[in-house]
């Protein structure tokens, strides 16, 4: 967000970071940065005072401060308006409370689902009966969530996780000694992200997003944080119709006026929807719901944005934001991540071993396509530190991505992978498949066939 906000023509800008680490893109445009590892909601709050009659406004990306209840905190200690939702509404917190919500205001969204709360259990042969009660009647294929971030093995899938009843249920039984455990069926479908503004009375859905969580090209390996996305031109993807994108902002819309029978009038303001729909056979499903920007995929959007993104965040802030324009414009978005990322070395040592990862990344040769593009590139380094050397290396996240604008897919995806194949070092690797004309084939004949099945 910090390009979005730098590229104003109408406003000047100065801008504060709250960071993780010495971010090279967010040191080069910061007024005042500050490295704050653990995003400790209070060290924030501090670094807010110490500027806050500079700062007209914060906005919050990551989820963990924002789960924290950091508006609150900033809110009350200086009087900073944030955009983003209150600590009650950051929905995200909980997956049982998220499954509960929708399966009061719209049941029909959610996959077939049961809650196992330790406090029911008075042993361990008690839950495992339940469990297994549970999975003889929707059978193995199933999804176990813990509610919250926990200390166990953290969300399992049939097929990734465990392909066994007994790996099941030891993968559930290391989650529910830190609290409840949602254990879901397992969906077939196709993936879709759906965004939108907010400014606590009025929701602004953004275009639709597809996020490619699988490490590995083909959609094999392990799922990540999102190895890459794409946009197509106009609001929906590929394989949805527009009847679709009208569903699923009728889902939400129900949602949304649920929680506002409750909530202020700014409680909700910011991204309080970033859901993971997946589409079935049998209409929209709902994943999860995030109470912030899409983690990549918010980046498809902010590079097309025609509005100046100030305007809207005052919009946000006053109430009134009713709509933004975007242009008419494909995008894709690539990660290129280090080699422990996504078992990438595990599976392919070979590959770490000819390529020298402590090595500095550089990014150089990738922005000077800018000069041959324009704005139709976007180098944004991410889990990236300027070291005291002059160099930058790759942290143990994903490293930096490049976002490709064109007329349709195919032109902004080759602008991505130019741009990731002009960045060297580090030992960096990428899928090559985001995007691709063959993946998105497959999408929409899947969705066909589940079109049909429900004939």
């Amino acid at each position: 967000m910090i390009d979005v906000f730098a590229r104003s023509q109408d406003y000047q800008v100065e801008i504060y970071v709250a960071d993780k680490q010495r971010n090279p893109f967010n040191l080069k445009r910061a007024k005042a940065h500050v490295v704050i590892p653990d995003l400790n909601i209070e060290q924030i709050c501090k670094f807010a005072k110490r500027h806050k009659h500079k700062i007209d406004f914060g906005i919050v990306g990551p989820e963990k401060p924002i789960i924290q209840g950091i508006r609150d905190v900033v809110e009350k200690e200086t009087d900073i308006p944030l955009i983003c939702p209150t600590k009650e509404y950051a929905i995200e917190a909980s997956k049982v409370a998220q499954r509960l919500l929708f399966q009061k205001v719209v049941p029909e969204i959610n996959p077939k689902f049961k809650v196992f709360n330790p406090k029911d259990y008075s042993t361990t042969t008690a839950v495992k009966k339940e469990v297994n009660k549970w999975l003889n009647e929707i059978g193995n294929e199933v999804a176990v969530k813990p509610d919250r971030p926990a200390a166990g093995k953290g969300v399992g899938v049939w097929g990734d996780h465990f392909n066994t009843r007994e790996e099941l249920v030891e993968h559930f039984m290391s989650n529910i000694e830190y609290g409840p455990v949602i254990i879901e069926e397992k969906i077939e479908g196709e993936e879709s992200s759906f965004q939108a503004f907010c400014d606590g009375k009025h929701l602004v859905p953004l275009p639709e997003t597809r996020d490619y969580k699988r490490a590995f090209d083909g959609d094999m390996g392990p799922n990540t944080g999102g190895m890459g996305c794409y946009k197509d031109i106009g609001d929906v993807l590929p394989f949805m119709t527009t009847v679709d994108k009208e569903r699923e902002i009728e889902i939400i819309n129900k949602i949304f006026k649920e929680l506002r029978k409750r909530a202020t009038s700014t409680d909700l303001r910011g991204i309080p929807f970033y859901d993971a729909f997946i589409h079935t056979s049998t209409g929209p499903k709902v994943l999860e719901n995030n109470s912030r920007p899409g983690d990549p995929e918010i980046l498809n959007l902010l590079p097309i944005l025609k509005d100046d993104f100030i305007d809207v965040c005052y919009k946000i802030l006053e109430g009134n934001l009713t709509r933004v324009n975007l242009e008419k414009k494909a995008t894709v978005v690539t990660y290129k991540v280090p080699p422990n990322y996504g078992g990438f070395d595990n599976t392919f040592p070979e590959r770490v071993k000819t390529d020298e990862g402590d090595k500095p990344v550089d990014l150089n040769q990738a922005e000077k396509l800018a000069e041959k593009y324009g704005d139709a590139i976007r180098i944004y380094p991410a889990s990236m530190e300027l070291s005291e050397d002059g160099n930058v290396y790759a942290l143990r996240s994903r490293a930096v991505s490049v976002v490709g604008v064109g007329n349709d897919i195919q032109e902004a995806r080759q602008i991505s992978l130019e741009g990731i194949k002009a960045i060297t070092g580090g030992a960096l690797w990428n899928r090559t498949d985001i995007a691709s004309r063959e993946h998105i084939r497959k999408s929409i004949e899947h969705m066909k066939k589940l079109r049909l099945s429900k004939r």
